[in-house]
Formats: C-alpha cells, sequence, structure tokens
C-alpha cells in the first residue's frame, strides 16, 4: 500500500499503525498534536510527527512526497476540514444544518458538533474486524440494508449538490481514502455552485456535514 498517514495517535490510530506496521512494504506515520502520544510509536515500526494533524496533511499533500492512503483516527470530519484548509483565502464558507428533508433519508442518523450528521447501518457495535462483506451484515447475517456511499451520493434535496468521499478498507475494520479522494471532492465542490452535502463514508457508517461557498 505504501505510504499511509494515519491522523491521529490516541488508541484507535496507534492499532491501525500496529496492524499496518505488520504488512510489508508499508511505511507509516502518525501524526498528532500531543507529543506524548508518540512515545513508543517508533517500537511498532512507525514515524511520529507532533503536529495538527490537519495542518500537516495540507502540507503534505502539497509537497513532492505525498501519501498513497489517508486514515483518519481524530474525531474531525478530516475530509471536510481539510477543503476548508484548502480553499482559496478569499473563499468564504458558510456551515449549514442537514435540512431535516435529508435527515429522513439517512439510517440511523445522530446530530454532531457544527450541524454535522452522523449516519450508521447499524445499531450495535460492529466487530473490530469486519471485513465490510457486500452483501451479508457480519454481526446480524443477515442481508445488508444498503451500500451507504452510494446511498449518499444518490441523495436529492433542493439545490444541494452531494459530494462523497469513499472510505476503503485498507485491512478488516480499518478505512482510509487516496489523496485524489479529497482532490476530487474539492473540485466538485468548488463547481457545485450551491450549498453541498459533503460526507464521508464506507459501505456501512459516514458523516456528512451541509455548507455553501460564499
Amino acid at each position: 500500500m505504501g505510504h499511509i498517514l494515519i491522523l491521529g495517535a490516541g488508541k484507535f490510530g496507534r492499532k491501525a499503525a500496529q496492524v499496518l506496521c505488520g504488512q510489508k512494504n508499508n511505511r507509516i506515520t502518525l501524526v498528532d498534536a500531543d507529543v506524548d502520544r508518540g512515545k513508543g510509536v517508533a517500537a511498532v515500526g512507525a514515524q511520529f510527527e507532533c503536529a495538527d494533524s490537519i495542518s500537516y496533511l495540507a502540507e503534505r499533500l502539497k509537497s513532492a512526497d505525498p501519501p498513497d492512503w489517508i486514515v483518519p483516527a481524530v474525531t474531525l470530519h478530516v475530509a471536510f476540514e481539510w477543503l476548508r484548509t484548502t480553499l482559496p483565502e478569499e473563499a468564504g464558507l458558510e456551515l449549514l444544518p442537514v435540512p431535516a428533508a435529508v435527515r429522513a433519508q439517512l439510517p440511523n442518523p445522530m446530530e454532531g458538533e457544527g450541524h454535522q450528521v452522523y449516519a450508521s447501518y447499524a445499531d450495535f457495535i460492529c466487530p473490530d474486524d469486519c471485513p465490510e462483506p457486500a452483501e451479508i451484515c457480519t454481526y446480524t447475517g443477515q442481508a445488508r440494508r444498503g451500500i451507504l456511499y452510494r446511498e449518499l451520493a444518490r441523495i436529492e434535496y433542493a439545490d444541494y449538490t452531494p459530494v462523497v468521499v469513499r472510505s476503503r478498507q485498507l485491512t478488516p475494520g480499518l478505512g482510509g481514502f487516496r489523496p485524489d479522494d479529497l482532490f476530487t471532492a474539492l473540485g466538485e465542490t468548488v463547481s457545485a455552485g450551491g450549498p453541498v452535502l459533503l460526507s464521508t463514508a464506507c459501505k456501512c457508517h459516514g458523516v456528512i456535514q451541509a455548507f455553501r461557498i460564499t
């Protein structure tokens, strides 16, 4: 998989690093603003950078050596925060609540901070090593209710444009996305010409942020 950038060195980020470092040909960088979280990272074969995750990501994506994969392990909507940082200085950004008519189309919607809405086909705790099967839920053994990243891309409401960054499994239970996915989302957002529903989602879970560029 190449160079994998893990944003956040908490419990999930360190576990992700340990799993991915166990695979051949992976180069892992863990980023966290808390220097104490870097202790012991080298022992699992990863590099640690003490920095703000979004700022570090933005700089690396401008460099000649960007990561091959990005694994978000912070309590932020990474795609949205990166996009907000990357927009031209003259572009304003207005946060909007996810419309009620859109929430009604989401499975198990839950309100987050800053008007974010989380959606999930699961109303239970998923297994840590779920392989995200296409047709049958690992936990229930029943038919999958849908593919969330596809459903989010199909949302139709007023003049809102859905933009989706798909999270892909790097190993069972662990997802990430490529830099190209972020730049594609940026291009779609800029060309939308109206309010946007930006989502990051895998087959089962997602986070949605509504906003407009002013």
